[in-house]
C-alpha cells in the first residue's frame, strides 16, 4: 500500500503533474457546474417527512380522497389584543376580508364571508377572553414558496393599512393590536425566510472560525489558507453533483442537510488536510526534495485518510436505510462530501502543496539539519526548527503508559457518570418546537393555545371503514377523560362505508400525554369495529391529525434508530477488522467511541436542558448524533492506532504507543479543535435540531479528541500488551 500511494503521489503531485492536477480539478469544476444545476437550487420545500404507510399519512391521503373540502392550504391569521379585542380591530378583520374578496391575492382559493359578517357575530367566534380571533385564508394547493411569500407582503401591507399601528411589529407582551400569520402556510413561508437567511451567516462564520483556529494553531497565514481552498475546490465539484442527482429525483435534499453538510465539509475536510499536512511537514524535516518528501507524506498517511473517510462515508450512508425522510436526505449528501473531500485530499491539495513547498509553512519552515547547518553559517546565528511535538504531548505519551490503570478507572468513571444522564432525556418531535419563539408563525400558534380550549389547535381525525354496517363511534370515544368534543360522522363522497370523526383534545394536542393517546384511541375504536363483526378491524381504522403526526413520528424514528445504530456498529468493525487485522483493538475501540458518544449526549442534555433552558431535547438528535461521533470518532483513532501498529514493527511496546500519542497528539488536537468549532458554528441558525445537534456533536468531538483519543485508548492498549493485536502478529517484547 506505501509504495502504491507513493507512485499516486508523483502522478498527482510530481514536479511536472502538479499543474496539470491542478488544471483537471478545475476544468471538470467548470464543465459540470455549467451543464448541471447546483444543489442549493433544487433543495426540496416538502415537509412530508413520514413514509407512506405510516397511518397519520394514510389517513391524510383518505381525507382528501374521500372527504375533500376543495378550500386549498390554510393560512391562519391571528389577531390579538391583551385585554380584549376592540370594535375598531373587528372592524379592520372585516375591511381586510372585503378587499380579499373584491382584490384576492395571488394563488388564493377561498375566504370566508367575515366581510360582511357584523361585529357581534364575529366576537362569538373569538377566544372566551376576547383577547383572540382566528381568521383563515386559504391558497391554492401546490403553490411555490415564492408565490405565497409574495402573497403574504401584499395582505401585511393591507392589514397594515386598515389598522391603526403596524400589527406585525413589536413583542406580543405590549399595548395594542397584534396579527400573526400561522398555520400551514405561515410556517412554510417562515421557515424558508429563516433558512435563507441563515444559510449566509452559516457558511462565512464557518470559513472565518476554521481561518482563525488555522493561524492560532498553526501560525501560518499560507497553511491556514490551503485547507479551505482545498474544501472550496471539493465544494465546487459536489454541488453541481448533487444538483444533478437532485434534478434528476434520484435523491431529495433540503435546506437542514445542506446547512449541516456545509458544516461537515469544512470540519472534517480541513482535518484530513491536516492529517497530509503535518506529516508533510515531518518528511520535510528528514528529506532535502520537496516531492519526494510530500510523496512519503501520501505514502504514510494516505492509508489512514482513505480508512478515515472510508468509515464515515459508510457510515453516513447508512442513514439512507432510514424510513424518515429527514434521516434519509441526509445520507447521499454527507457520504458524497465526505467521499469527494478524500479524493480532493489525495490529488488537489497534493497538487498545491507540491507549488508551495516549505512557503507554505511560512515563517516556521521546516528543514533538514543540513539545510538548517548551511543557513546558520549563511546567517551567522541559529535558525529556529518548528516543533512538530510539544513537551505536554510527549508528556501524555508517557503517562499513559506508566500509569494506565488510573487513567482507565478516572476515564471510565467520568464518561461512564456522563452516559448514566442518557436514560433521563425528553425527547420532543413538534415542529415548531423546533422554531425560535419570536418567530411569527410559532408566537401565533402560541396564542391560539393560550386563548382558546387546547384541543382546537390541532384536532385529531378518525376514519373507519365499516364495510357497510351500522357503527356510532361517538358515546365510545366521548367516555374517554382526554377527549372534549366529538363531531358527528360524515360520510365519504366516493364510497359511503367510511366514516370520519374530529375530536377535540381536552389536553394540548402536542404533549407527550397526547401523543401517547393515540393508540388507545385507536384501540378503543377497533374494538368497536369488532363488536359489529368485522374482521381485521385494526386494518379498518386511521388516525390523523398532529398527535398522530407526532405518534408516528417518533414510532418511525425508534425503528430507524433500532436499525441504523447496529448496522454502523457492525460496517465500522468490519473496516476496523479489515485494517488493523486485530479483533481486540476492533472491540476496545469500538466501545471507546460508543461510550464517548454516550457521554457526549449525556453532558448534551445538561447543556441543552440547563444551559439553553430548553424543556426537551429534538427527538432527531439521538441518531444524527450517534451517527457523526461514531464515523468521525473512529478517524482519530484509526490516525492515532496506525501509527502505533507502525512504531511497534521497530519498538518496544511501551514506547510505540508514547511515540504514537507524541506523533499524533498535536494534529489530532488541532483537528479535533476545528471540527468541534465548526459543528458549534450551528448555533448561529434559528432553528433548534441544528443548534442542539451542533452543541451534542461538539461536545462529543472534545471528549474524544482530548480524553478518550489521547489517554483512554492508548491507556487500555498499554493494559492489554502485544494481545492488542491478537489474532495478529503478536511480537515479543525485547
Amino acid at each position: 500500500m506505501n509504495n502504491l500511494l507513493r507512485k499516486w503521489g508523483k502522478t498527482v503531485a510530481g514536479s511536472k503533474s502538479r499543474f496539470a492536477t491542478l488544471i483537471i480539478w478545475i476544468l471538470v469544476i467548470g464543465i459540470l457546474s455549467s451543464i448541471w444545476p447546483q444543489v442549493n437550487s433544487e433543495e426540496t420545500a416538502s415537509t412530508n417527512l413520514l413514509p407512506d404507510d405510516a397511518m397519520s399519512v394514510q389517513a391524510s391521503k383518505l381525507m382528501e380522497e374521500q372527504f375533500p373540502t376543495d378550500t386549498g392550504v390554510p393560512l391562519l391569521m391571528v389577531w390579538y389584543r391583551d385585554g380584549g379585542l376592540t370594535e375598531s380591530d373587528y372592524q379592520a378583520v372585516q375591511s381586510v376580508y372585503q378587499k380579499l374578496q373584491q382584490e384576492p391575492l395571488d394563488k388564493q382559493s377561498l375566504v370566508p364571508d367575515f366581510g360582511n359578517i357584523p361585529v357581534k357575530a364575529l366576537q362569538k367566534s373569538a377566544s372566551s377572553d376576547g383577547a383572540a380571533l382566528t381568521t383563515p385564508v386559504f391558497f391554492e394547493k401546490g403553490t411555490s414558496t415564492d408565490t405565497l411569500q409574495q402573497s403574504l407582503d401584499a395582505l401585511k401591507k393591507r392589514v397594515t393599512t386598515v389598522a391603526a399601528d403596524n400589527p406585525f411589529n413589536g413583542k406580543i407582551s405590549s399595548n395594542g393590536l397584534h396579527v400573526r400569520f400561522t398555520g400551514p402556510v405561515g410556517i412554510q413561508t417562515d421557515a424558508t425566510e429563516l433558512f435563507s437567511q441563515a444559510d449566509i451567516t452559516l457558511l462565512v462564520t464557518t470559513v472565518l472560525l476554521v481561518l482563525v483556529l488555522l493561524i492560532v494553531l498553526y501560525r501560518s497565514p499560507i497553511l491556514a489558507v490551503v485547507p479551505l481552498i482545498s474544501v472550496g475546490i471539493a465544494y465546487g465539484l459536489i454541488s453541481p453533483l448533487l444538483g444533478f442527482m437532485a434534478s434528476q429525483g434520484w435523491i431529495e435534499v433540503d435546506a437542514q442537510a445542506i446547512s449541516i453538510m456545509t458544516v461537515l465539509l469544512f470540519g472534517a475536510g480541513t482535518d484530513y488536510c491536516l492529517f497530509l499536512i503535518s506529516r508533510y511537514r515531518d518528511e520535510l524535516q528528514l528529506e532535502a526534495n520537496k516531492y519526494t518528501a510530500l510523496q512519503k507524506a501520501i505514502a504514510h498517511s494516505g492509508s489512514a485518510i482513505m480508512m478515515s473517510a472510508a468509515t464515515t462515508v459508510l457510515g453516513l450512508l447508512t442513514l439512507s436505510l432510514a424510513q424518515y425522510a429527514s434521516y434519509d436526505r441526509f445520507a447521499v449528501p454527507f457520504s458524497l462530501a465526505i467521499f469527494m473531500m478524500g479524493i480532493a485530499v489525495l490529488t488537489f491539495l497534493p497538487s498545491i502543496l507540491a507549488m508551495l513547498g516549505r512557503v507554505a509553512f511560512f515563517p516556521f519552515i521546516p528543514r533538514t539539519e543540513k539545510m538548517a547547518q548551511e543557513l546558520e553559517k549563511k546567517k551567522g546565528k541559529p535558525v529556529r526548527h518548528p516543533k512538530t511535538r510539544s513537551k505536554f504531548s510527549k508528556a501524555v505519551g508517557r503517562l499513559v503508559t506508566e500509569k494506565p490503570w488510573p487513567i482507565i478507572i478516572i476515564c471510565t468513571i467520568f464518561l461512564g457518570g456522563l452516559a448514566l444522564v442518557v436514560p433521563k432525556i425528553q425527547l420532543t418531535y413538534g415542529l415548531l418546537d423546533s422554531f425560535p419563539e419570536d418567530m411569527p408563525s410559532r408566537e401565533g400558534y402560541t396564542i391560539i393555545a393560550d386563548h382558546y380550549p387546547p384541543g382546537k389547535i390541532a384536532p385529531v381525525q378518525v376514519i373507519v371503514d365499516t364495510e357497510g354496517k351500522e357503527v356510532s363511534l361517538q358515546d365510545d370515544l366521548a367516555s374517554r377523560d382526554e377527549i372534549e368534543k366529538i363531531s358527528d360522522p360524515r360520510t365519504g363522497v366516493k364510497n359511503a362505508d367510511y366514516q370520519a370523526y374530529e375530536l377535540t383534545l381536552a389536553i394540548d394536542p402536542y404533549s407527550t400525554e397526547a401523543i401517547s393517546q393515540i393508540p388507545a384511541i385507536k384501540d378503543s375504536v377497533v374494538n368497536n369495529l369488532k363488536a359489529k363483526g368485522i374482521q381485521d378491524a385494526a386494518d379498518h381504522v386511521w388516525i390523523g391529525g398532529e398527535s398522530a403526526t407526532l405518534y408516528d413520528t417518533e414510532e418511525v424514528t425508534s425503528e430507524d434508530q433500532n436499525l441504523i445504530i447496529p448496522v454502523v456498529l457492525v460496517i465500522i468493525a468490519a473496516l476496523l477488522l479489515a485494517y488493523l487485522r486485530s479483533i481486540v483493538a476492533m472491540l476496545y475501540l469500538l466501545i471507546t467511541v460508543v461510550l464517548s458518544y454516550l457521554s457526549a449526549l449525556g453532558l448534551g442534555w445538561l447543556l441543552i436542558h440547563y444551559g439553553f433552558d430548553a424543556p426537551a431535547m429534538q427527538g432527531l438528535i439521538p441518531l444524527y448524533a450517534f451517527v457523526f461521533l461514531v464515523a468521525l470518532g473512529e478517524d482519530y483513532n484509526i490516525f492515532m492506532v496506525s501509527s502505533i501498529w507502525k512504531n511497534r514493527k521497530h519498538m518496544p511496546m511501551k514506547e510505540a504507543i508514547a511515540e504514537g500519542v507524541g506523533q499524533t497528539s498535536g494534529v489530532i488536537s488541532s483537528a479535533g479543535l476545528i471540527l468541534a468549532g465548526t459543528f458549534s458554528v450551528l448555533a448561529v441558525m434559528p432553528i433548534q435540531v441544528l443548534v442542539q445537534f451542533g452543541a451534542v456533536t461538539a461536545i462529543g468531538v472534545l471528549l474524544d479528541t482530548f480524553i478518550v483519543r489521547p489517554l483512554l485508548v492508548p491507556a487500555i492498549t498499554t493494559v492489554l500488551g502485544r494481545f492488542a493485536f491478537w489474532p495478529g502478529k503478536l511480537w515479543k517484547e525485547k
